[in-house]
């Protein structure tokens, strides 16, 4: 990814999301939105997966729960669930730990 900053090892997200599954995932977040500036969001699958998918020409990305999908400060994009999933989104005034990051060569 690009414009990433360096991140720095002990952030903490400061706030997290409920935990959502197929069945009650808010339309907000099937829809396109962004983080606030200077705000980083982590995707994370805790069953299943699910796209994380870009307006900016981002390839999407496939999220699972050893694949974390990062999001970058207001970076506008949108989730499409999987048929059975859970997840939630952590945020971040920093950028996340690298080790939260995944494979993010695809």
């Amino acid at each position: 990814m690009t414009d990433r900053a360096q991140p720095i090892d002990d952030a903490s997200p400061y706030r997290s999301s409920p935990v959502f599954d197929e069945t009650d995932l808010p339309a907000a977040l099937r829809r396109e939105h962004r983080t606030k500036p200077g705000v980083w969001g982590v995707v994370r699958a805790m069953e299943g997966s699910l796209d994380l998918h870009f307006a900016d020409g981002t390839p999407t990305r496939l999220v699972t729960p050893d694949r974390p999908g990062i999001i970058l400060p207001d970076q506008p994009h949108w989730v499409v669930p999987g048929d059975r999933m859970r997840m939630r989104v952590d945020f971040y005034t920093c950028p996340p730990p690298m080790s939260l990051n995944g494979d993010e060569s695809s």
